[in-house]
């Protein structure tokens, strides 16, 4: 059974019904502990009402009232977390490029906060992917001023309308000022601000849409929601993703990494090449028992019984979605 079958079976009530959704930063932030803790509150997923009744601006809403905390990743560049993931800014003295915008509520703090991290304009943005809540200021950034880059199936999505139905929720096409200006295929670069900055296209993973950026001189990669640090991924199986293209993402900016490489998940703490690889590894084992066990000719509802992420519940399970939505988004998605 495909991602786009399971509609037919599983109702929005139900999804939401078997999804473990947290209730506020206060919440998320306790599954962690020691150092992630500070940092994990900064990027929590909200609390829906359980049984439908969700639109977009509600989970904006929820997701905006998130503060954004920053945290320097050299010395011109800064991780912002919070209303919708992270955020990259590379600032310069002629200008600033920017990964990602956070979700529509988020633009007057995120403003804010460029312009503590300096006077010189917002000139570039890069879309990591097509979602809402990484490309939702786009209209605003290119009022800016800026231009905006994304691989091209990113403007393809945006002009589509979709549902994402483990979250209950339908989007429109995205209005023209909010597409991006200038697309690429594989691989794009750029010299800014004395930084390398290079995107290169993931074979379909998360969505058939993602790229990661390397800051080359400062040794950070930007993997986006390729990489969840410390929770159940989504997988957006209405667009392309897959848990195999996940792994095989995964393994691919593995290899980009040395021990000292900063990586940035799409939502999560700041990780680097171990919380990757653990990342990996959980997806790996998770992927080979429900296939195995699909192949085998297992209902959906058998292998979710069989309680395949047992052993990373603890551990990964106490994000956006519970162990068994987790387990029906990788079935769905094989």
């Amino acid at each position: 059974m495909s991602f786009k079958d399971s509609r037919n079976k599983i109702t929005r009530r139900e999804w939401f019904q078997r999804s473990g959704v947290l209730l506020g930063g206060a919440a998320f932030a306790g599954a962690f502990s020691g150092a992630l803790v500070g940092r994990a509150a900064a990027f929590p997923f909200p609390a829906f009402p359980q049984g439908g009744g969700n639109t977009p601006d509600k989970m904006r809403a929820a997701m905006g009232a998130a503060p954004i905390q920053a945290q320097k990743l050299s010395d011109n560049l800064t991780l912002l977390s919070g209303p919708g993931g992270n955020v990259v800014v590379l600032n310069g003295p002629d200008g600033k490029l920017m990964v990602d915008t956070f979700v529509l509520p988020a633009w007057p703090k995120l403003k804010e906060h460029l312009d503590a991290i300096g006077k010189a304009p917002l000139k570039t943005v890069i879309d990591t992917h097509w979602h809402f809540d990484h490309t939702d200021n786009n209209a605003h950034v290119r009022e800016a001023g800026a231009t905006i880059i994304a691989q091209e199936n990113t403007k393809t999505r945006m002009m589509q309308p979709h549902d994402l139905v483990p979250l209950g929720l339908h989007f429109d096409p995205s209005p023209a000022n909010a597409l991006p200006d200038k697309t690429f295929k594989l691989t794009d670069k750029l010299d800014f601000a004395g930084e390398h900055v290079s995107m290169t296209h993931v074979p379909p993973a998360h969505t058939d849409t993602d790229i990661y950026i390397h800051f080359q001189n400062a040794n950070v990669l930007q993997a986006a929601d390729v990489f969840f640090n410390g929770l159940y991924p989504f997988i957006d199986g209405g667009t392309g993703g897959s848990v195999h293209g996940m792994i095989g993402g995964a393994t691919k900016i593995i290899a980009l990494a040395d021990n000292k490489t900063k990586i940035v998940p799409g939502h999560g703490p700041l990780g680097d090449k171990a919380s990757l690889t653990k990342y990996r590894d959980m997806l790996v084992v998770v992927h080979d028992r429900v296939q195995k066990q699909k192949t085998a000719g297992k209902s959906l509802k058998e292998v979710v019984a069989s309680k395949p992420t047992a052993e990373f519940d603890a551990a990964w399970g106490m994000g956006l979605f519970s162990p068994d939505t987790f387990t029906e988004i990788v079935y769905n998605t094989l």
